[in-house]
């Protein structure tokens, strides 16, 4: 598997689950082990660059996937993702323990949407039931993150710092930077043109 922009070749069990080999067998511990059931999104991580619940999943029938954990979406030079960034300046976490897979969720849903896939909360009249980009409204962010559970109910400054991202990314990616005229980054630029 290439994890985060390593390749790393694991000799497992063949039940064991990517959540687990990550964590125990890669020392990469930021996604959590929440229910271990696929229902609370702290285990959300970045399989071939759309979300999944690693706890769900076996690590032996992910030969060659590209997976990208929260410590991957910083840059190479430790700068923070963008989302990263916005979380903090948010307050979109209190205890933190959900923060992580809040954050990779995030980062396939702004990717979903930029896409143009409908969420449950699409419209057919709205922009993502037509193939173009998903109009990201505050409905929208709320049911494309429902999978991924916050006890302490940080949901409202989640929202905002999502909505903060996309914002700026559709920004960036309409008017071009000012200074340079280069659109917007993805908003979860790849480990390979980091390395």
């Amino acid at each position: 598997m290439r994890i985060n922009g390593r390749d790393h070749v694991l000799d497992l069990d063949h039940r064991v689950t990517l959540l687990d080999a990550l964590r125990e067998r890669l020392d990469l511990t930021g996604s959590k082990k929440g229910c271990d059931h696929g229902q609370c999104g702290a285990c959300t991580v970045l399989v071939d660059g759309r979300r999944a619940n690693s706890c769900l999943l076996l690590a032996v029938a992910h030969d060659g996937a590209e997976i990208t954990t929260v410590e991957g979406l910083a840059d190479a030079d430790g700068a923070l993702h963008p989302l990263q960034q916005a979380f903090l300046d948010h307050d979109a976490f209190q205890c933190g323990y959900c923060t992580p897979g809040q954050l990779c969720s995030a980062v396939g849903a702004l990717r979903e949407a930029a896409a143009g896939h409908p969420s449950h909360a699409t419209t057919p009249t709205t922009a993502a039931a037509t193939g173009r980009p998903a109009v990201l409204t505050p409905e929208e962010i709320k049911e494309r993150m429902s999978g991924n559970l916050c006890r302490c109910g940080a949901y409202n400054a989640i929202v905002d710092a999502v909505t903060t991202v996309d914002t700026a990314t559709n920004t960036a990616a309409t008017t071009g930077d000012p200074t340079t005229d280069d659109p917007a980054p993805d908003p979860a630029p790849s480990r390979e043109a980091a390395a």
